[in-house]
């Protein structure tokens, strides 16, 4: 079967995949490892093509189905490369998985991100085939604003990553402030909108000028919005400052919860912290997990005895307790050896902390973990607060949710604690989650000290800027400076305000261009 895409050239269903799924990839090396942030603003633009194309020549089946798997394959070929890094996770022999089952569970694990990717674009293609005999103007709008929708309504369930926003990170510093006017929604907004309209200018020859004219227009106003923001000086009052240590242990995974990996991590991190209380910080930070011990016996520990010692506080990765279950956790150690305040990790990662429904996958999947126990999530809205004011915490996965960091900024956060421990995957995503917390902080306005397992530690101010960052499978410790904010960014305030008011204007165009179409069809029939 053969499609027509232009006037004169045609292209088997595969060659129409394939170039889709070619345009997905060209999406995926924006991310780490390769970094090649500018392709984002070309590289949805084939699809946008593909799609209305096809649906305005009404070929012979090119109906929805077709734009679908169109879409599918962009979508597979974006956050397959993306998300490569999953395949880390092989060998999981450190769990007691044979060879063989742990490949099969990790390609299982890479296709169905993929596969979860895809159908969340093919969605989007759904509904651009739906407008697409409307004006080239309206797709945009509702081509932007059904992106922004989608995206918003996935980052809202167990499992999400990859805006169009996180492209950017860490390079374009300057257009990811325009996070602080609507959140990473403001950049995934001015990414499509660009897209759609090259696309548009493929499309309809006769106003190619135009539309590129204005794509260029809206591209340059959004980076001089972002430069201003940008160029706005930090303040850094002297009362506000805190010396903050991390500690970057680098236990692998395989034997973190053996006696060896017990031993290295009580000496690595309790030697740590005494390092960096002679550099004399304030406090210390440590990874997500950094000590595997139940709050019960946390105090019990070479590391409490040290800060009982040394008087210094120390925020503690470690597992905190649920009735039956148990929490993965950041504690509060004051000086004096007491838990002061806790935050439990409410983004829990599917399969790899929790079972998705588990009362039918419950007896399968559980024969996969080391542990009894079963890993709950933490309450939402939850607040940490430490000797020097309120703190803003993500463990982990949760660097990928937006609204996490929102919502504690809008409570009080003064300042960034992220705690990781992405041992168990490739290089590529350390690097990806630094990017992550990077527009976290942007977003919010505020400084970041960021403590992994094995890398990358860094610390980051409120414009983006790494000011430190580690080496990876390295053990390290680090000091820098940052300083408490009490700013509170339109994002902060107001959240994503920019998604509704989009699809508010999509939802009103449709309809008054349904009217004119309507009423002039009334006219030529009177």
């Amino acid at each position: 079967m053969k499609y027509e895409i232009s006037g004169k050239k045609r292209f088997s269903a595969f060659s129409l995949y394939t170039l889709s799924f070619l345009s997905g990839v060209v999406m995926g090396l924006t991310v780490a490892p390769v970094g090649a942030w500018f392709l984002a603003w070309i590289a949805l633009a084939p699809l946008w093509i593909l799609i209305i194309k096809n649906e305005k020549l009404k070929i012979k089946n090119s109906g929805e189905k077709s734009s679908f798997l169109i879409a599918l394959a962009w979508g597979i070929g974006y956050h397959g490369v993306a998300l490569s890094w999953i395949t880390g996770i092989h060998p999981m022999n450190w769990l007691g998985v044979p060879w063989w089952p742990s490949l099969a569970i990790t390609l299982f694990c890479w296709a169905f991100v993929s596969l979860w990717g895809g159908i969340f674009v093919a969605v989007w293609a759904t509904v651009m085939a739906r407008v697409a005999q409307q004006q080239p103007w309206l797709r945009v709008l509702i081509g932007t604003a059904v992106w922004c929708g989608l995206e918003s309504l996935w980052s809202a369930g167990p499992l999400w990553w990859s805006s169009l926003a996180y492209t950017q990170s860490p390079h374009n510093l300057v257009i990811l402030h325009l996070g602080q006017i609507s959140g990473p929604n403001t950049v995934t907004a001015a990414i499509a909108a660009i897209n759609g309209l090259i696309a548009e200018a493929w499309i309809n020859r006769q106003y190619r000028n135009k539309y590129l004219a204005i794509a260029s227009g809206i591209f340059i106003t959004c980076h001089l919005i972002g430069l201003l923001l940008y160029s706005r000086p930090i303040a850094q009052p002297p009362a506000a400052a805190l010396k903050v240590g991390i500690i970057q242990g680098n236990i692998p995974n395989k034997i973190k919860l053996l006696p060896e990996g017990l031993r290295r991590a009580l000496t690595g991190y309790t030697n740590g912290y005494l390092t960096l209380v002679d550099q004399g910080v304030n406090a210390v930070l440590t990874p997500e997990g950094a000590l595997p011990f139940f709050q019960r016996d946390l105090m019990r520990t070479s590391l409490a005895s040290a800060v009982q010692q040394k008087g210094v506080v120390v925020w503690i990765g470690a597992f905190g307790e649920r009735g039956r279950s148990y929490t993965n956790s950041l504690f509060n150690v004051t000086g004096n050896g007491e838990i002061t305040s806790r935050y439990d990790k409410a983004k829990l990662v599917p399969l790899g902390e929790y079972i998705p429904f588990e009362n039918i996958l419950g007896g399968i999947v559980q024969r996969l973990s080391p542990l009894d126990e079963h890993q709950v999530p933490g309450l939402p809205n939850q607040i940490f607060d430490t000797p020097f004011g309120r703190a803003i915490v993500g463990i982990c996965y949760e660097s990928a949710f937006p609204d996490v960091f929102r919502r504690q900024a809008a409570n009080g956060g003064q300042f960034i604690l992220s705690s990781s421990n992405d041992a168990h995957y490739s290089a590529a995503m350390p690097l990806q989650h630094h990017a992550q917390d990077i527009m976290r902080a942007i977003e919010t306005d505020r400084w970041t000290a960021r403590a992994t397992n094995t890398g990358y530690s860094a610390f980051v101010n409120p414009h983006g800027k790494t000011l430190w960052i580690s080496g990876y499978n390295t053990y390290e410790t680090h000091a820098e400076i940052i300083y408490r904010r009490q700013t509170q960014t339109l994002y902060v305030r107001w959240g994503d305000w920019l998604t509704p008011i989009l699809l508010g204007l999509s939802a009103l165009g449709w309809g008054v261009n349904i009217f004119w179409q309507n009423d002039g069809n009334t006219e030529l029939r009177s």
